[in-house]
């Protein structure tokens, strides 16, 4: 009668059997070596204890395209042949381009990101607080199709009466409602202090934001803005530092003989005017500020320059005296 072994035990016979004759091979010389070398070989992991988030206190610089009134795409052109990553633009650039993509192209063409669009105005008018809310949703979704990543807004003074404190109060209620669906669509509301609005001086600007709600309304600083309004913006960046989304870094300087008391200043380029920047930035850094900073001028304030001559002022200025590289 012939005896068959069992498959398992045939297979773990020729295993053994082998694992003996290969350890055989090998000099007794060679065995302690075996048990004291590792399976693999040492693989260097100091790569990943570099953080892949910037260091607190890490800026980054955009630059506005308001200075090149309308014309973005030389804008573009300008702002990414300077060095900035980043780019602020203006609702007409939903006219401007045939569709997002086509922005969002260029955009991805000259290595730069949309920080934010300025999308205007929101009036307290009751009557039209539906459509305001549906504009700025609107153009929430262009900044979300382009890839940028914050919606500016700000507002209109009464030109015809006086301000009241419910003023304050309707204009960040109305703010929150459009923060709370632009939320949805992954834009970040940030409100923008300007002269000439309800948000025009430092206490104007503790009421609207004390009528916002902090999860959808944040601050986008004007420090120009907010040092003609009467304010120290160094102490603004400190005092707002949990709520501030992104800033305007401008310069302003005084026009003691203007025909209009209400015009009597001028933006100029960084360091060009009476605003403290080394002081903003000195704040910037005390609170860890790690976020965008848009460098920009309303307008060309010497004719005799172009928007990019401008720009590049503003950039010497910033990596010569406040030591930052674009």
């Amino acid at each position: 009668m012939q005896h068959r072994m069992p498959r398992r035990n045939f297979l773990f016979g020729i295993g053994a059997a082998t694992a003996a004759t290969t350890f055989a091979s090998f000099p007794s010389w060679r065995a302690p070596l075996l048990a004291a070398e590792p399976l693999y070989p040492h693989i260097d992991l100091s790569y990943f204890d570099t953080p892949i988030s910037p260091a607190p206190g890490e800026i980054h610089f955009g630059y506005a395209s308001i200075t090149w009134n309308g014309n973005d795409r030389q804008a573009i052109d300008d702002i990414s042949s300077l060095g900035f990553p980043g780019i602020q633009l203006r609702a007409n650039a939903i006219e401007e381009f045939a569709s997002p993509a086509e922005l969002r192209g260029l955009l991805e063409k000259h290595h730069l990101k949309m920080v934010a669009l300025s999308s205007g105005s929101v009036r307290i008018d009751p009557a039209v607080e539906a459509e305001e809310i549906a504009k700025h949703i609107s153009h929430a979704k262009f900044v979300q199709d382009v890839g940028g990543l914050y919606l500016q807004v700000t507002d209109q003074r009464p030109k015809d009466r006086a301000v009241t404190p419910a003023d304050y109060v309707r204009l960040g209620r109305l703010i929150t409602e459009i923060g709370k669906r632009t939320a949805d669509l992954g834009v970040t509301v940030g409100y923008h202090n300007h002269m000439g609005t309800l948000g025009q001086s430092p206490e104007e600007v503790d009421q609207i934001l004390e009528a916002a709600d902090p999860r959808y309304v944040k601050l986008e600083l004007d420090v120009a803005h907010y040092f003609q309004g009467g304010g120290d913006p160094a102490k603004a960046v400190e005092k707002y530092h949990d709520r501030l989304l992104f800033l305007h870094i401008k310069d302003v300087e005084s026009l003691p003989n203007a025909a209009d008391p209400k015009r009597n200043y001028r933006f100029v380029e960084l360091g060009r005017g009476r605003v403290d920047l080394p002081a903003v930035f000195d704040a910037l850094h005390k609170v860890n500020f790690r976020g965008w900073a848009v460098v920009e001028l309303d307008a060309v304030p010497d004719k005799r320059r172009t928007p990019k001559e401008c720009a590049e002022i503003s950039q010497k200025y910033l990596e010569e005296k406040i030591g930052v590289t674009i």
